[in-house]
């Protein structure tokens, strides 16, 4: 779908584990739906002439990009895992990714024709025809171990607790990854992935490539006096979920990046996501709003946007100014971080925008 938007008019094993598990698993399960029953779809693209955001980018947007070459990995090593437990990685040639983005990252060190399966949030291209394994942080052991996996990738957040603990205690060496909330993030997630998978080498080649790209976009953003509040809302109307996003949301990092301002977290919401209500939005008092495509598509487009209460009455409502990324990158905060920059300053200041200002197109996914 196309949403044509106006100009606004507004400047995991032992207890541990398992209790991190159940307290941000309800949540995070519900973000992973988000990418559930496609393969992905094109990004927001908009009017602006950033080479990034434009058609000929967004259609690279469902593929990952290698390192040139193949690594060759350097076994047996040794890895801190974010549970405690220190695992030894003796052989990556059946990798199993519990989660998109480290999907991403495998592929994009070189690697992903050792990768076996995937979880529903990977959407890209080269990940579409590999059996799936989880829905939603909700894995099933039986499925990843009857794939032989020589190595299992997970994050804190990948559950149930239960399925962690049975792939490991088959003696399938697991680590699990810190989850990535910020551009601070990414650097480290590449060299995280990059060592487990004896390929350090590539890491820095990896880290180096997506600096600089992100450095590039980062130069793109237009200068402006007044810096857009954009609210991140999650939406996923078929299972009456409508959240603000705050603080901990993971938007962020990005949208200041982006010159604009959390409109959430400056409002006050400390934690990840708080249900809306009209009070908190007119709080936040929005310029924009930022949603993931298939949020967007799940709601009947910006019309069903505007009935849900509270978000007509904003700044951001009254503009009809909303600004949809492909949820299959938006959060990921690895090698396409500089696309998702692209195409959310795009869309946020429109060609040649300035003070905030400027409305945008941005294409949705299949919901």
């Amino acid at each position: 779908m196309r949403t044509q938007l106006r100009p606004s008019s507004t400047a995991a094993r032992r207890p541990s584990f398992t209790a991190r598990f159940r307290l941000g698993a309800a949540l995070l399960a519900v973000l992973a739906v988000a990418a559930c029953g496609t393969d992905g779809g094109s990004g927001g693209t908009g009017n602006g002439g950033a080479p990034r955001a434009s058609a000929s980018a967004a259609a690279h947007r469902d593929r990952v990009e290698p390192l040139p070459g193949k690594p060759a990995p350097e076994l047996p090593v040794r890895v801190k895992s974010a549970d405690g437990h220190t695992v030894t990685v003796r052989d990556v040639s059946r990798i199993v990714p519990l989660t998109g983005s480290i999907s991403e990252l495998v592929f994009s060190l070189g690697l992903g024709d050792h990768v076996v399966a995937k979880d529903v949030t990977a959407t890209f291209e080269q990940a579409r025809k590999l059996p799936l394994v989880t829905r939603a942080h909700d894995v099933s052991a039986e499925n990843v171990l009857s794939l032989h996996p020589t190595l299992v990738l997970a994050e804190s957040t990948t559950g149930p607790a239960e399925a962690i603990e049975q792939i490991r205690d088959a003696g399938v060496p697991l680590v699990i990854l810190d989850p990535a909330k910020s551009l601070d993030d990414v650097d480290k997630r590449i060299h995280a992935v990059a060592r487990t998978l004896g390929v350090p080498g590539a890491g820095d080649a990896l880290a180096k490539r997506t600096d600089e790209r992100l450095a590039a976009e980062r130069e793109k953003i237009p200068a402006h006096a007044d810096r857009p509040r954009v609210a991140f809302l999650y939406l996923r109307g078929t299972a009456s979920v409508y959240l603000l996003g705050g603080a901990e949301s993971g938007a962020s990092s990005l949208l200041e990046a982006a010159g604009a301002v959390d409109a959430g977290k400056e409002s006050g919401l400390r934690k990840d996501f708080t249900a809306i209500t009209s009070e908190a939005l007119a709080k936040a008092a929005p310029d924009a709003i930022l949603v993931m495509s298939k949020g967007l598509d799940s709601v009947g487009g910006v019309d069903g946007l505007l009935k849900i209460p509270g978000v007509a009455e904003t700044p951001a409502g009254l503009d009809r100014r909303v600004v949809a990324v492909d949820d299959g990158v938006l959060l990921n905060y690895g090698p396409r971080t500089d696309e998702v920059l692209a195409t959310l300053v795009d869309q946020l200041y429109g060609k040649g925008g300035t003070s905030g200002k400027g409305g945008t197109s941005g294409k949705g996914g299949k919901g």
